[in-house]
């Protein structure tokens, strides 16, 4: 890191946890490049459209940020989205844009920076997972196997670029107050003649309930800026209220049974 104003790219910035780490960063003193769909900015900060769906959008966007602002000294990866059905009710094509947006958006953001980070000897990359993906979330099930891939990603990824000055972590986040709720999507075949109906209304209604009195979305902004800031970041780290967090330590701690049994009614489900 140099002296002058570090450089962050933030994707996903237009709303949401993304958006609040784009204002943080920038009040923080950053030069911040808030990416996303509509290239909306922000207080102190530019947008960038660029759709991280997009192979050509993702290598010309990041182009012109390296070349106005000659170097990228952190990537926040938080574009992502939810789709709401059973695994049967979810078709292989709607799978599929739920992954090529919280999956291959990622890898394709990191590919992209890292060439810069590499040869500068120097870059931190903090990638938006979820407690959703160390904890599988019954009718989110395609959004948690996003997440779980991230996470075996992000470590395994981590081992390769150590050597070059590049970090990688890890914030998995609990529920937070943002528009991600009203900006579900919902799976055609999660009709009400489903038969996963009923089990689905039930556990869809306290994802939401637990979303709206969620924390503020500014938590998972100060936990990033720590994460850039810290001389030697995490691997992984969790924000959110305890209650919360504390399944991610039963989970490894208890027998699967023991947990699943006590997991199940805060996952709204019998």
């Amino acid at each position: 890191m140099t002296s002058s104003p570090r450089v962050a790219l933030v994707t996903g910035a237009s709303a949401g946890l993304g958006r609040a780490c784009a204002d943080r960063l920038a009040a923080a003193g950053w030069v911040v490049v808030g990416a996303s769909r509509r290239g909306t900015g922000g207080t102190g900060w530019a947008g960038l459209v660029m759709d991280v769906d997009s192979d050509d959008g993702v290598r010309d966007g990041i182009a012109g940020v390296l070349e106005q602002h000659g170097r990228i000294d952190a990537l926040v990866a938080a574009a992502g989205w939810g789709v709401a059905g059973a695994a049967e009710d979810t078709s292989i094509a709607e799978a599929k844009a739920q992954f090529e947006t919280n999956f291959w958006g990622c890898v394709r953001v990191v590919n992209a920076v890292l060439p810069d980070m590499r040869e500068r000897g120097a870059g931190r990359i903090v990638l938006l997972s979820s407690i959703g993906g160390v904890i599988g979330i019954p009718f989110q099930a395609h959004y948690s196997a996003t997440k779980f891939a991230l996470e075996g990603f992000a470590e395994s990824l981590a081992y390769e670029v150590a050597p070059f000055g590049v970090a990688v972590t890890l914030v998995q986040p609990g529920n937070f107050a943002t528009d991600f709720t009203a900006s579900r999507k919902v799976a055609a075949a999660a009709t009400p003649d489903s038969a996963y109906a009923a089990a689905m209304a039930k556990a869809v209604a306290a994802m939401e309930r637990d979303e709206r009195n969620g924390a503020p979305p500014g938590r998972v902004a100060a936990t990033v800026q720590r994460v850039l800031d810290a001389r030697k970041p995490p691997r992984r780290v969790s924000v959110g209220k305890a209650s919360e967090r504390v399944g991610i330590i039963a989970k490894r701690l208890l027998p699967f049974r023991v947990f699943e049994a006590a997991a199940k009614g805060s996952l709204g489900v019998d």
